[in-house]
């Protein structure tokens, strides 16, 4: 893609300077083939001013024994065994000034315990994850046997702590000698093991691209040469050479250490400068942004705040029609993102966006038709269906158990005579039959009544009564003994009693409903593990999935409780 074309600052170029760098070494080979002898000795060179040793693992420990090699000359610098302690100990070593004019050497014996320790530290952390996570989920964390499987960024820290101390090592202004295992391995092809054999550096894998000289110990006083980086010396690249006379003074003065620069020159790259474009791109944006943020609060539709869209929802759920249509149209028409941003507030739900709040609506309507086909199925008259009074403008936070005053006849004072209704007229059609009433009996001839069957004298009966008016149900209370009834289904996963599981909210009396909705919630995370444990997925996606307070709840349960053992 096109870019900026001129350069952002003044540079400038140079020419080489034909010094090679302080050189960093790699001395390999299997146990006891002499590596730690040869570093011993070769701190006695008169090119270095002072060796300073760095033993890590204590497998070995020759360092200290190692001091009567003839000729030896360096100074060991303890540390804890820590990899921060192990990192400061190098910065120390790196910071220390040249002795008598020359250079100083670092020997690291040896790295190949370095990049085990940096592994079990992984390893141990990745053993703590899934603990964690096994804890987090209920489920059994994993034993000392089982293996625990290192995931990829935990080993790309790994590589991250030993790129810091190379980093480390590559501000010496000396020569660094690195030791290492070697080990004869089978050789693979195409991922096929052979009956050929290799040698492998145990240590990380990138380790002999960083190095500028390697040199491999067969055997005691068997050494080759497999890499190298130097014109001082007349070698062929690719090609693995005996080095007979082979000690660290030699291979210093091979590698030109004699005209070596006083610091390494090399540019490290920083990926860090990623986060810092970042930030300047977005401080450069900002301004941008602001002036953009008036004419998008311009072009956004206007008009629609809560309680405006509470009112919406209102007249959609008191539609004749088609309510659910309706509701459906408002979410179709606004769009899910511009609802969601449109904070509400009911009295049953309590603070809801606009988009959840439809959601809910859609909920109770489906619910209430439900409960009509019931009611129908078992023979009773199906009442009317009322939108919940939460969903109302601002008159429907008061609940009214009385229809308004134009809804329902008036009613005589006490004490006053009904007033008298007019006859009708005498072209006014009768009136229709009344569907409920009782037909009356046929008509029937004196001849045809037995005197069994003749008038008796029966007491006055009193009036009939008329039925009581059936009582709409509280919203709220509906909305918390659905809440009630999910507390018990969490109570029964858990292998508790309801009490106990809803006491922490019980402590300070009777909650609030919305205290208690809370409280139900959030511990439907555990009840959703459980039901995963005890292989319920598609249970536990269902309870995932259910709105809170959901009046259906206890049903979607009943066949999971009731194929559960006695006792549960």
């Amino acid at each position: 893609m096109p870019g900026i074309t001129t350069p952002l600052r003044e540079r400038k170029s140079r020419r080489p300077t034909g010094l090679p760098n302080p050189p960093m070494m790699l001395l390999v080979g299997p146990e006891k083939s002499g590596k730690s002898y040869e570093a011993a000795a070769g701190s006695g060179s008169d090119l270095i001013g002072m060796t300073y040793w760095i033993e890590i693992g204590g497998s070995e420990g020759t360092a200290d024994y190692y001091g009567r090699v003839p000729g030896a000359r360096y100074e060991i610098v303890e540390h804890n065994g820590t990899y921060q302690d192990i990192l400061d100990a190098i910065r120390w070593t790196v910071a220390q000034p040249p002795v008598n004019g020359k250079p100083n050497m670092i020997v690291v014996d040896n790295v190949t315990v370095l990049w085990d320790m940096l592994s079990d530290e992984q390893a141990l952390y990745a053993r703590r994850r899934a603990e964690r996570k096994a804890h987090e989920t209920r489920r059994r964390g994993p034993s000392l046997d089982d293996p625990v499987v290192v995931d990829p960024d935990l080993w790309n820290r790994a590589k991250d702590r030993w790129g810091e101390i190379l980093w480390m090592l590559r501000r010496h202004s000396g020569p660094t000698l690195l030791l290492a295992r070697q080990e004869v391995v089978t050789a693979f092809e195409n991922d096929k093991p052979t009956r050929d054999k290799t040698r492998k550096i145990k240590a990380e894998r990138n380790l002999p691209s960083a190095v500028d000289a390697i040199v491999e110990l067969h055997a005691f006083g068997e050494a080759h040469l497999t890499g190298v980086r130097t014109l001082h010396w007349d070698v062929k690249p690719g090609q693995s050479m005996p080095f007979p006379d082979f000690s660290v003074d030699t291979l210093l003065r091979r590698l030109g250490f004699e005209e070596a620069a006083a610091a390494r020159q090399v540019t490290e790259t920083r990926p860090e400068a990623y986060l810092q474009e970042e930030d300047q791109r977005a401080q450069q944006q900002a301004p941008a942004r602001q002036q953009q943020g008036p004419a998008r609060q311009e072009n956004a539709p206007r008009g629609l705040n809560g309680k405006q869209a509470v009112k919406l929802i209102h007249r959609a759920l008191t539609d004749e029609n088609n309510p659910l249509e309706c509701l459906r149209a408002i979410r179709e028409e606004w769009g899910v993102r511009t609802l969601r941003a449109i904070p509400t507030e009911t009295k049953m739900w309590g603070r809801l966006n606009a988009d959840d709040l439809i959601t809910r609506s859609l909920n109770f309507i489906e619910e209430q038709a439900k409960k009509r086909e019931e009611e129908a199925a078992g023979g009773e008259t199906p009442g009317a269906s009322t939108p919940p009074a939460t969903v109302e403008p601002e008159q429907a936070r008061e609940h009214h158990e009385t229809p308004p005053a134009e809804s329902r006849p008036a009613q005589p004072e006490q004490g006053q005579p009904e007033p008298e209704q007019a006859p009708p007229a005498e072209d006014t059609p009768p009136p229709p039959p009344d569907p409920q009433a009782e037909e009356p009996p046929p008509a029937e001839s004196p001849e045809d009544t037995s005197a069994a069957e003749e008038p008796q004298d029966l007491p006055p009966q009193p009036p009939e009564k008329p039925a009581p008016r059936k009582r709409r149900k509280d919203p709220m209370e509906v909305a918390r003994q659905g809440l009630l009834d999910e507390a018990e289904i969490q109570a029964r996963l858990k292998f508790t009693t309801l009490r106990d599981h809803l006491q922490p909210i019980y402590e300070d009396g009777e909650p609030g409903l919305s205290k208690l909705r809370d409280y139900v919630k959030a511990q439907r995370a555990e009840a959703i593990a459980l039901l995963e444990e005890n292989d319920q997925p598609a249970l536990a996606d269902t309870y995932r999935r259910a709105p809170v307070p959901d009046l259906d709840l206890k049903k979607k349960f009943a066949p999971y409780f009731d194929s559960a053992p006695a006792g549960q």
